[in-house]
Parts: structure tokens; sequence; C-alpha cells
């Protein structure tokens, strides 16, 4: 099942995405009530996705980011961000830094070099604390398309990553939730990034340092997660600078593509 957030008429929506068999064409269909509460009804409203604005699909309250969770990643990074760890990095993104797919990405007039990083998310499903491996499943509500952009120069400047990572719309994810994947599926998907057209990043998520229930095990051995938060885990090798103008799609087999232009601040 694909659950979007979207608005039209000004009015915002959750609804269940589907595909018409004969055209091709996906569709949106209204939804009362809020996925993560669980009960909801179908309203009966249906709009080609094509004439809708999809939004982020959730509100999280927060973003929890795993780093350097790719070894190829950690390879190409070693001079920036130092050496890996053999428990997973945790960094934060604030809730401020969620965009939607087809919201612009802006360039931060204080950096030189702005990256896209391409990555899987996770959608937390209820309240949750040291929760075990094996019951890691338990608190997934579904996945989605995420691209933790990132201000380089700042991130080695800084030492740490919090401005770096956290610039209004650093954090778009989309297009929508996909609830339907087994933790297995999701531990082997491929993974591609694109800037205008031109593939930048292609791994697999079954190339994980830490996989989906050791990241859940870990952050929340220390730390709440709340419905609709939102668990990024990490990003392949290939990252690079965009620059404004250019155009951002991570693509997630089975789950979606995300795609995002770069336009400067005014």
């Amino acid at each position: 099942m694909r659950i979007a957030r979207f608005s039209v008429n000004d009015e915002v929506a959750y609804g269940l995405v589907d595909t018409d068999q004969d055209s091709g064409q996906d569709y949106v269909s209204r939804i009362s009530g809020h996925p993560l509460m669980g009960q909801f009804q179908l309203t009966g409203e249906r709009a080609k996705v094509e004439d809708v604005r999809l939004l982020s699909p959730v509100l999280p309250s927060k973003v929890v980011c795993i780093g350097k969770n790719y070894a190829d990643h950690v390879a190409e990074m070693s001079g920036i961000t130092g050496p890996s760890t053999e428990e997973p990095v945790v960094f934060l993104k604030p809730s401020t830094s969620v965009a939607g797919p087809g919201d612009p990405v802006f360039y931060p007039p204080v950096s030189q070099r702005v990256d896209f990083e391409g990555e899987l998310a996770i959608v937390i499903a209820r309240p949750c604390r040291e929760v075990p491996r094996e019951r890691a499943k338990d608190v997934i509500f579904g996945y989605t398309v995420a691209n933790d952009v990132t201000a380089r120069d700042l991130q080695q400047t800084d030492k740490q990553w919090t401005r770096a990572k956290g610039f209004d719309s650093f954090c778009p994810i989309g297009p929508w939730i996909e609830t339907g994947l087994s933790l297995e599926e999701a531990g082997d998907l491929r993974l591609t990034t694109t800037v205008d057209g031109e593939v930048r990043q292609d791994g697999r998520t079954s190339q994980f340092i830490h996989d989906i229930p050791a990241v859940i095990s870990y952050v929340t051995s220390f730390m709440t997660l709340l419905p609709g938060d939102v668990l990024l885990t990490g990003t392949p090798a290939g990252v690079g600078p965009v620059q404004t103008g250019q155009e951002m799609t991570v693509t997630v087999e089975k789950v979606g593509s995300l795609t995002n232009r770069v336009v400067p601040r005014d």
C-alpha cells in the first residue's frame, strides 16, 4: 500500500496511491482519518496524481540519520568526515529541513559546495524505545525515499554536522510511504541518484554496514521515536556536488522516485 500526503484546492489530505493497469496512470484515493492513527476509510474521492500536489508524506517530530553506513561511501569520505566506527554514526536533521517531492532545495549563500545523498528512509509507526532487533519490524510503518542534502564545505569546517545538514529544504522525502515491504525486501533494494538524468549513485541496501534492525535497536537504545518520525539509513558511494538549476532524482526500488531542483536562496 502506498500512502501519500497531498494538497488540492489548498486542502491537505492523505490518500492511497494505485496504478491503473490499463493506462499506467497513478491515482490517489482520498481517505478520512490519519493513517498513523490506525483506522481510516476511503471517501470515494479520486484524482490523478499529476493533478494534485504531493507533499512530504509525514511531518516528523525529528529526522534521525545514520551516517557512514555503506563501506564504499566511508572510503570516499575518509578525508572529510574521519574514520568510521563500529557503532552506527547518528545525527539529526531538524523537522524544518523537511521538504516534499517537487519542492525546491535552496542553495545557501554561505556554502560553496552542496551535495546530494540519496537514501532509503524508514517511517516509524508507534512510540518506541529500547526495541530489540527481533521486534524492529513491529515499529516500522513503511518506507519512503530521502535526500540527505549536505553543505559539504561547512560539514568539513564546522567539525560537526548540524549546520551542514540542517538548512531549510535539506531533507526532501517522498513521494509516498510504501507499507507493503518486508524487512527482508527492504534489506536488498536498488538505490540510484541521478543529476539531470545522469546516474551518480547506484547501490543496494544489502550493502548496509548496520542493517535496519540494528539501526532501529541502536537509535532506540537512547532515544524515544514517535509515530511519523523518519529514520534515514545512509547513502551509498557516489555523492557529489550540485549547482543551482540542476535536478536531483533519488529512486528506491519498490518504493518510488523523489525529484527536487536546486534553486538559489533569494
